[in-house]
């Protein structure tokens, strides 16, 4: 018997970089599915790479039918900010193509009379709080509070939330194999070995990267915005942990993770603690403010530590010395002798 497969979907992405190196290691062929070329050093973690974007309907049926993955990693997605800017565009992928991902999982499922698991990226983006003095009093928020997003993200990862769950039930009640979905409410995640793409949380990574290079940032949201992070090693490492889980010890489909919660000034003022020149301001943008402030202080993740064991390693300051800065002087120091 051959080894199991995996397909990650947006696998280009930050979270690929890590994923498909632990899917490897973990003794699973890798199939990699990017609208970009997926690099080099991480194409030689896969069986196949392809060419396409979530949209290219029959490519992934193709892709889907032929190699009969064990699990899917549907990490595609247009992000919060790109989201608002496009809201059509994110609809079509995050809603139509994760739609005709699932149902074409659940295909293939039957076909192979075992389920296929499938893993999804949420986000807190789901979360809509009314105003700020809803947001401070709230507290930590539970699965099931606030659950009503007021940014196209936000809307696009609620439906998929509520679509594979509602998929998988389907599928329990007829007996027939169909999808085991379980899903991540992610925070603000922070990667050493990708740089920030512009995601609404992404206030605290580009902080760090411009002190590390020695440039001024004029940071978006309010220095008392306040909101939970996690590292990019945490978070795959949370990722492939519900992967693994006993579905009889799961007890929702949808889970919170979290590891800590600064508030942006408290990101600035650790960072001043490393680099004491660093030029960091503030100046919020009014439209990515408003959705920062739709979004939990803090999220409660004692169902994901229960069910799974979620683990995370690093606090903020463990971030910043063991994780962040360590790879991002490697990082810019390579980038430097490569220009002069």
């Amino acid at each position: 018997m051959g080894k199991p497969l995996a397909l990650v979907t947006g696998a280009e992405g930050e979270m690929g970089h890590l994923l498909l190196p632990a899917l490897d290691d973990r003794g699973f062929d890798v199939v990699a599915l990017d609208l970009a070329t997926v690099d080099e050093a991480l194409a030689r973690y896969c069986v196949e790479t392809v060419r396409a974007s979530i949209l290219d309907l029959e490519v992934v049926r193709d892709v889907v039918m032929r190699r009969r993955p064990v699990a899917i990693y549907h990490l595609a997605a247009v992000l919060s900010s790109k989201a608002e800017q496009n809201p059509t565009l994110a609809h079509d992928v995050n809603v139509q193509g994760s739609f005709h991902l699932f149902r074409t999982a659940e295909e293939s499922a039957r076909r192979e009379r075992r389920p296929v698991r499938v893993l999804y990226p949420s986000s807190i983006a789901i979360y809509g709080l009314p105003d700020l003095e809803t947001k401070r009093s709230a507290g930590a928020l539970g699965e099931g509070d606030f659950a009503e997003p007021r940014a196209m993200y936000g809307c696009n990862k609620r439906y998929g939330e509520m679509l594979g769950a509602y998929m998988s039930e389907r599928s329990r009640r007829s007996g027939e194999p169909g999808i085991d979905f379980r899903s991540i409410r992610f925070p603000g995640l922070i990667s050493a070995e990708t740089v920030p793409s512009g995601g609404t949380s992404d206030y605290g990574p580009e902080m760090i990267h411009a002190a590390v290079r020695a440039d001024p940032y004029t940071c978006f949201v309010r220095e008392d915005t306040r909101l939970p992070f996690m590292t990019m090693p945490d978070a795959v490492d949370a990722f492939l942990r519900l992967s693994e889980a006993p579905a009889e010890r799961l007890t929702t489909r949808v889970y919170n993770v979290r590891a800590f919660a600064p508030t942006a000034g408290e990101f600035r003022d650790a960072i001043l603690a490393r680099f004491p020149g660093a030029e960091i301001r503030f100046g919020s943008v009014r439209e990515r403010q408003a959705i920062v402030d739709s979004w939990p202080a803090d999220v409660d993740d004692s169902r994901a530590r229960r069910d799974w064991g979620l683990a995370p390693q690093h606090d903020l300051e463990r971030a910043l010395d063991d994780y962040l800065l360590p790879a991002l002087r490697r990082r810019y120091a390579v980038a430097g002798r490569r220009s002069s």
